[in-house]
Formats: structure tokens, sequence, C-alpha cells
């Protein structure tokens, strides 16, 4: 239900849904252009990958067919191909985005004067605290004010809260912003009574409604901030750039203060860039859209991103959940390009506090990535796009993959004589795994270990290419504490990720659905009896490994990984620890986010703590 006062009049935008085996074509899209430093960008970043994993493959066949391949070790050598590319792949871009780095490529020029544009930010909320949200938006709209500029700049906060008392909280929250802001800024409400179809819903029913009025639509994240240069920047290109229906900044992590959250923020913050850039350079103008802190042509969202339903299993309509990927397909099908800019300044977002905040929140995002591969069969998809939903999909299917190639290991990877299959069964299993002496194991391990890693000291390594110092991460020593504990949590909770994620792809395949619950943004202590039932897998997993190993039958060489999963529950118990609560571990895989918050991020929290108190005091009224 929307209260007149609190939204402007309707100006209504036309929304078809679009067709996904038929193409589509908007005759109002200017074209992407085809430019040829793109393809050279491409074969630099998958020529590469394709190259060293033919290399590790043929090396892998080799060493399988001493004695002729069985069936087991085809199906292993698959896997190890797969998983071994996105890996490549991964390597490559960074190495690609280095090269841009230290190239100094420039970015178009944006030719001045640029046409106005009235862009309309929009935050889709669903039972989130109002503090925090309608803090970060009056900081936005403060910056915008102060910054000035051609561009008219309106704010909506788009609710989907469903508990009556909670909307009260937001509208008590919003009417305090409104009281926060310059005469004159355009701030509005709504909130649906009905949250049909979830974020899409949210959002589609904004651009039938009021869609019209504004030129683009800069979409927003509940926990996401943004300066007011980053946003001005954003609009800058979307008007400079009559081909752009999408642009993605590259949102950067602030916030953390647990352990689990400062190992997201100081990965991201120290090793993004590099990715990031390399990205930008082979995506070009067929990038993605990660559904948040990305600027979109709001005519051109509207007539080519409609999103379908999908035929289920039960032969009912299904919601695309991870819509941001389709829609960045749909516009570029379209004749919209869709651009990625990481070296646009001051884009932020908040993680998961814990590792089993974090979990929940992949969950869902399992279930939507691997929905894609469904819609590979779409018509009019450009082959990158196609790339883009097989990539998510990857990121899910790569555990499992993982998982299936560690479990080969640990039951016949010790050798003919001693091994589980053989010890239980009293027959050799159908597999001529290699002789794990221990120089080949240490080679498997250092050469696995060298590919996952090498991106991060890379990145590293090149951190005053994309803008950081060691004084803005605490000094030289304070920096390889950093990097020491990151890289070490980082190995220590991928297997528990691995497994858990291979739960989340095995659930989907089964049918099981996840529900849309409001994310725990701040995280939480969870009781040992919540973390046992939680982990109780990976506990089991790791101990039976254990104990194989103390019998002789798994080889030792999976130590690292055995000792991770049956210290799951322990290592989610470290994941919700305030690294800022004491003063010795304040600075630990600290970012100049939080060791020396720029501007934007200091008011956000300035009114985030004003309209905490204001939200205090007003229910105190109403209670009296």
């Amino acid at each position: 239900m929307t209260r007149t006062h609190m939204m402007p009049p309707e100006v209504p935008l036309a929304r078809p849904i679009q067709m996904l085996n038929r193409p589509h074509r908007d005759l109002s899209a200017p074209g992407a252009m085809d430019r040829r430093a793109t393809r050279w960008w491409r074969v630099l970043a998958f020529g590469p990958a394709v190259l060293i994993t033919g290399i590790v493959v043929s090396m892998i066949v080799d060493w399988f067919a001493m004695a002729g391949l069985y069936p087991l070790e085809y199906a292993i050598i698959g896997l190890i191909t797969v998983t071994f590319f996105w890996i490549a792949l991964s390597l490559s871009t960074t190495l690609v985005g280095i090269s841009s780095l230290f190239l100094g490529h420039a970015r178009q020029t944006v030719q001045t004067p640029l046409p106005s544009q009235k862009v309309a930010l929009l935050v889709p909320v669903y039972n989130e605290v109002p503090a925090d949200v309608f803090g970060n938006a009056a900081a936005m709209m403060l910056a915008l004010a102060e910054n000035g500029g051609a561009h008219d700049y309106a704010l909506f906060i788009l609710s989907d809260t469903q508990n009556a008392a909670a909307a009260e909280v937001e509208e008590r929250a919003f009417f305090n912003l409104r009281s926060r802001l310059p005469a004159g800024t355009q701030v509005y409400y709504r909130r649906r009574a009905v949250n049909t179809d979830r974020k899409v819903g949210n959002l589609a029913d904004w651009v039938e409604r009021w869609g019209g009025c504004y030129q683009a639509m800069l979409v927003l994240d509940a926990d996401s901030l943004m300066s007011g240069d980053a946003i001005v920047a954003l609009t800058d290109a979307l008007a400079a750039d009559p081909a752009a229906g999408l642009i993605q900044s590259f949102p950067t992590i602030f916030g953390a203060r647990t352990v689990f959250a400062r190992v997201q923020q100081f990965s991201n913050r120290v090793y993004g860039a590099p990715l990031a850039e390399g990205l930008s350079r082979w995506t070009d103008q067929e990038g993605n859209y990660w559904g948040h802190n990305a600027i979109i042509r709001t005519r051109a969202f509207a007539s080519c991103a409609g999103l379908p339903r999908m035929r289920s299993r039960r032969g009912e309509g299904e919601l695309i959940l991870s819509h941001d990927f389709v829609e960045a397909g749909l516009l570029r099908r379209a004749g919209w390009a869709v651009r990625f800019l990481p070296r646009v300044q001051g884009s932020y977002e908040e993680v998961p506090a814990t590792l089993i905040d974090y979990i929940l929140r992949d969950r869902r995002w399992c279930q939507g990535n691997l929905q894609h591969l469904s819609l590979l069969s779409s018509r009019g998809f450009h082959a990158m796009s196609r790339f883009h939903l097989v990539s998510g999909a990857m990121g899910y299917l790569m555990s499992p993959a993982w998982f299936t190639l560690l479990i080969i290991w640990a039951l016949v990877g010790n050798g003919e004589q001693d091994n589980v299959v053989k010890y239980f069964s009293g027959f050799d299993a159908q597999v001529n795994w290699p002789s794990m002496t221990t120089g080949n194991s240490l080679m498997i391990l250092a050469f696995m270990y060298a590919m996952l890693l090498a991106p991060k000291v890379l990145g590293a390594g090149v951190i005053h290419k994309a803008g950081l110092r060691l004084s803005d991460l605490g000094g030289f020593w304070q920096f390889l504490t950093s990097l020491s504990l990151e890289i070490v949590l980082s190995i220590a909770y991928a297997p528990v990720l691995m497994v858990q994620q291979t739960k989340a792809v095995v659930m989907k395949f089964l049918g099981q659905r996840q529900s849309w619950l409001p994310q725990n943004r701040r995280g939480g202590h969870y009781a040992l009896g919540t973390m046992a039932k939680f982990h109780w897998f990976e506990t089991v997993l790791g101990f039976g490994a254990l104990f194989g190993m103390s019998q002789g039958l798994v080889t030792l060489w999976l130590l690292p990984i055995a000792l991770s999963l049956a210290g799951a529950i322990p290592l989610s118990a470290l994941s919700g620890v305030d690294l800022s609560a004491r003063r010795w571990s304040a600075r630990h895989m600290g970012t100049p986010e939080g060791l020396n918050a720029p501007p934007i991020i200091r008011r956000a929290m300035v009114e985030r703590r004003h309209a905490a108190r204001a939200l205090e005091a007003s229910s105190h009224i109403a209670a009296e």
C-alpha cells in the first residue's frame, strides 16, 4: 500500500515480459561497437588457461594410462579438466588485469558538457535494520547535495517488509530522514502489502509505475553505500555512452569486524583489483550485472529485461532467482552494451559476519545460479552472456567436483595394497591410481596450492597499482601479518565451504527450495548446539579421514583438509570473533575502509547512529 505523501505522482512505463525461445532486438539501441582490442584481451585471458589446462590434463592422462584407462579414470580426468580450467582462468584473468594496470590504458574519454540525467536511486529492503538503511541513504543524499553537478537525483526506499510493526519503524525512519536532508531533496518511501516475486517484483513494480519519469536507475542493496563522486561518475559514464544499457561498479567491502568478515574484506580489497581489471578487459561490452551498485538505462531495462517465469519440475512457473545475470544477458541480446568499470572508487557493500551467515546466503545464491544452466538454450544471447551463466553455475559445481576428487583420493589414493576400498571389500578398485610417493604427493600439493594462491600473491604484489599504500593497510609488518592470516584462514575455511556448497548443490538437484529469509547482516554468536547441528557432516568426514590415516588407509597428504573438516565447529565459532573489540587484534586484516575510513563511510556511521537514536526516542514517545 502506497501513501500519496510518501511517493511522487506515477509515470507508468511499459515492461513487456521477454520470451526466451526467440531473439529480441531493441530498435532504439545504438548497438555496441566492435572493438578489436577486446578480442586480444580475450585471447590473452582464455589462451593461457586452455593451454595450461591441456598440458596438465595430458600429463594426468599419461600418468593414469600406464596400465590402461578404466571408466572411473576417465571420470577423474574429466573432473580434473573442468576444475583446473576455472582455476587457470582466474590466474590468467589476474595477469591480464595486472598487465592492464601497468600499461595504464585510459578509459573512454568523457565529453563535456554531458547531457543531464534524471536518476532514481533504488534501495529495495526486506526486514532490514532501519537505522542502517536510512543512515546510508542520508549519507548518500547529503554527499550528492554537496557534490552539485548537472544531474538530478531522487532516492526511493522500496520496502517489501511484511511485518507491520517493522514497517511502522521504517516509516518513522523515513520521516526522520526527510527532516535530516536539505529542503527540496527528493526522497520517497513505498511499501508493498504483498511482496510478489521478491526483489524482482519489487523493482518491476517501481519500473512500471514510476520508471517513465527517470532516464536512469541506480540499483542498490540494503547494505549498499556509494560516495557522491562514485554516483556521479557512473551517471557521467552512462550519459557519455549512448550504447550502454547497464554499467556495473566494483563494490568494496566495508564495516567488517569479525574474523570471517575481515577475511572477505581483506581479500576483496587487496586481491580484487587485478582480477576485476582483467575481467573488465575481456568482458568489455559483454559484461555482467551483480544486482546492485550499478546504473541502468531505465527504458532499455523496461523494454528488454522483463523476466519470464521458468518451467519447473512441477510444471508451474518458477521465479528466476539470480535475476541479475539474466537481465544483463537480455540487455546485451537486445543490442545494449553491459559494461564494468572497476576503477570507479567509492562503491561499497557489507558481507555476512559469520561462517553460518555466509553459508545461509550462499545456499540461496546456489539455487539461483544453478537455474542458469536451464537458460543456456535461450535464443539470441551473446556467447559471452552464456559464458557468464555457465560461470555462475560453475562457481558452485566446482565444489562437488573437488569433493568427488578428494573422496576418490581418500578411498584409493594410498596405493594398491593399503586403501579403504580394498580394506573393506577385499577387491581392488577399478582405478589405476598413480603411486603416491612422498615426492609426487608433495608435487601435487605444491602445484595445487600454487595455482590457488598465485592470484593472491600477485594481487598483493601490485597493490600500489590499485591505489593502495602500505600505510593504508597498517604499515609493512601489519600488512605482512594480515596477508599471512588471510591465507591461512582461507585455506582453513575452504574445505568447510566446499562441503557446504556440495550439500547446497545436492539439495538443489533434489528439488529442495531455500526460503527467502532476511539476511542477518550484523551476524551473531551461535550456540554450540547450533554450530554442531550445522556442521556435523563436515566434522564426521574430517574425523573419519583422520581415523583412516591413523590406520594407514588414507594418504597423509590429505591431512590439512581433514583437520579443517574435523575442526569445522571451532572454525565456525572463530568466524564470529569480533577483532575490533580488542586493541591487539583491531588492525588485523584491516583495510583503508576501516583503518582510515573515507568521508562517505564516516558520514554513514554518524547518520546510522543518529537514525538509531531518533528511532529510539520516537519509540519511547509512542509508548508513552
